[in-house]
């Protein structure tokens, strides 16, 4: 990264995982003092990986350095991953995620010169469980986050999946176990005492993560005591890109609908910028409906 023009995207590593980084480009990004910085994570539906999430949702409006980060079990692994090696693979890669989450913030802030930036986590699907897990462990400060799509419990997405594929899944004592141990209704607690600024984004058509398991996970939240939760439904589906949604495409309808949430989300809650025509809901603990 180092010796890179500051003013264009990188490409590369950072802490042994994959990276795609977009520079501050909004007209207001500030000139005196480091940006804000967001990590976010891909799922396994697309887009399936950093450089899809990039394009999806590259949130140009924040004026903040935002980095894709790659979401692989130990070892890497596949894009796009279906059916019945799903929670062989979503266990190790959240945990992986969230393990080396430390590491990858300390790399990027130094190389980006953003050491005292305050820091955004973003995630879709089962990205957004890795920042979940993240803020239930307190692995790193975390400022705002915004979830899409969040896989709260994997025994429900495994429910998904069978009557998506009209397969039934073939449980084993370990996929259990991850989806005991990665049930983000009973680590609800732990993520309401650090109490970051949330927003968790649902979609009407989504049968994987439906906008019932969205809004109960805020209201679980606000019941522990989280304060500056919020719940958001777009109109879409599970997928913000098109299959295989392994490469950087042109964004979706679904995938603008959600940039611009996330972007005013980012915008009012890491930057203390929020766009002057589109000013930022500041409603707590509240749900509304959006066309996309």
């Amino acid at each position: 990264m180092r010796g890179s023009d500051p003013t264009r995207p990188r490409v590369g590593t950072v802490a042994e995982v994959p990276y795609v980084a977009l520079p501050p480009t909004a007209v207001d990004a500030p000139r005196d003092g480091p940006p804000g910085l967001i990590l976010g994570w891909h799922g396994f539906d697309p887009p399936c990986t950093e450089a899809a999430f990039a394009a999806a949702v590259p949130m140009t409006g924040v004026p903040a350095w935002r980095v894709y980060v790659g979401l692989r079990p130990p070892g890497g692994g596949p894009a796009g991953v279906r059916d019945q090696v799903y929670l062989d693979l979503f266990g190790p890669a959240v945990e992986h995620a969230a393990d080396r989450l430390p590491d990858v913030v300390d790399e990027v802030r130094r190389e980006l010169a953003l050491r005292d930036a305050p820091l955004g986590l973003a995630g879709f699907s089962v990205g957004a469980a890795a920042a979940l897990l993240a803020l239930a462990t307190g692995a790193v400060p975390v400022t705002a986050a915004a979830l899409v799509a969040p896989v709260i419990a994997p025994a429900r997405a495994v429910a998904a999946l069978e009557r998506r594929t009209g397969r039934p899944y073939e449980w084993t004592d370990r996929t259990r176990a991850v989806a005991e141990r990665l049930d983000f209704t009973s680590r609800v607690g732990e993520i309401a005492e650090r109490d970051p600024a949330l927003l968790l984004v649902a979609g009407t058509r989504d049968e994987i993560v439906t906008p019932a398991d969205v809004t109960g996970l805020r209201d679980l939240l606000v019941e522990h005591g989280a304060t500056k939760v919020e719940a958001l439904t777009l109109r879409s589906a599970h997928a913000l890109a098109a299959e295989p949604g392994t490469d950087a495409e042109p964004p979706t309808e679904a995938a603008v609908s959600v940039d611009n949430a996330l972007t005013d989300w980012f915008r009012g809650r890491l930057t203390d910028r929020p766009r002057a025509s589109r000013p930022v809901p500041r409603i707590r603990a509240a749900s509304w409906t959006v066309a996309g």
